[in-house]
């Protein structure tokens, strides 16, 4: 099983899990955690392979999200948590809709920080060349390459730091399964991106996510029960760029959700 950290406040407080993305893990958390704990229960995870999540016992049949997503699931069954609400930043949005997509009945309401709908020619040019370099050059190298093109500016040190001090606790061997993952995972994110659930979700995106902003708001345009908050002097990882913004509408976001839950049809 995952590893896994909760705060409670007790039964009649609502559940909010944190998703950190890859290369990460919980920790990234740590500027949301004394704020969400006022006001909810709090489950923090580390994805497999990911921070103390280096053993984990179930098997994969093939590594692929919606695999990495059951991890998440076997978590929430061993707490009894019937539902909640999902925080994500960065690939962790892509494992929270895929557990909407699995599983909508556990899903309250969803906030995709640093959001990843689709890759761009960039990226996907950046993805083919690590693929291509992945057995000769070390990991942490094409790691930071990416962490720099994703949060190029001074104002994105702080969150490129961050990501790339977590990513040296991952194995090579680890880095591969997750970075292959990426590969051809446009048409993955295509199904995501044309299927609309009726669960509330936030877009947190930071105004600088230069990357994967433009896609986000062509698909909030189409969605019903999406809306995009951009966060100022923000990139990628507006978490940790912009926490107290990113405090405030996610905490204002899940309080306006607490009772509207549409029916899944």
């Amino acid at each position: 099983m995952l590893h896994y950290k909760t705060y409670e406040l007790g039964k009649t407080h609502d559940w909010v899990i944190f998703v950190h993305g890859a290369g990460g893990s919980s920790a990234i958390w740590y500027k949301q955690i004394r704020q969400f704990k006022e006001h909810f229960n709090i489950l923090l995870l580390d994805l497999r392979g990911h921070g103390k999540s280096k053993n984990v016992k179930r098997k994969l049949s093939r590594y692929s999200f919606h695999e990495v997503s059951k991890d998440v699931i076997e978590v929430l069954d061993h707490l009894k948590i019937k539902s909640a609400h999902f925080v994500g930043i960065s690939l962790g949005t892509i494992v929270i809709q895929t557990l909407a997509e699995l599983c909508p009945e556990r899903i309250r309401s969803m906030i995709l920080g640093g959001a990843v709908t689709k890759l761009n020619v960039r990226s996907q040019i950046l993805i083919a060349l690590g693929n291509m370099t992945k057995h000769i050059i070390p990991y942490m190298w094409l790691y930071r390459l990416f962490a720099w093109v994703i949060m190029p500016r001074k104002n994105h040190r702080k969150s490129r730091l961050l990501f790339v001090n977590e990513a040296k606790k991952l194995c090579q061997k680890e880095f591969k399964r997750w970075f292959k993952l990426t590969l051809n995972i446009n048409p993955f994110l295509r199904n995501l991106r044309e299927k609309e659930l009726p669960i509330p979700t936030l877009y947190l995106m930071g105004e600088e996510d230069y990357m994967f902003l433009p896609t986000v708001e062509a698909i909030v345009e189409r969605k019903r029960f999406s809306k995009l908050v951009l966060i100022r002097n923000s990139g990628h990882v507006c978490n940790v760029d912009q926490p107290e913004e990113f405090n405030r509408q996610s905490i204002k976001f899940i309080k306006e959700n607490l009772i509207f839950r549409p029916a899944i049809v």
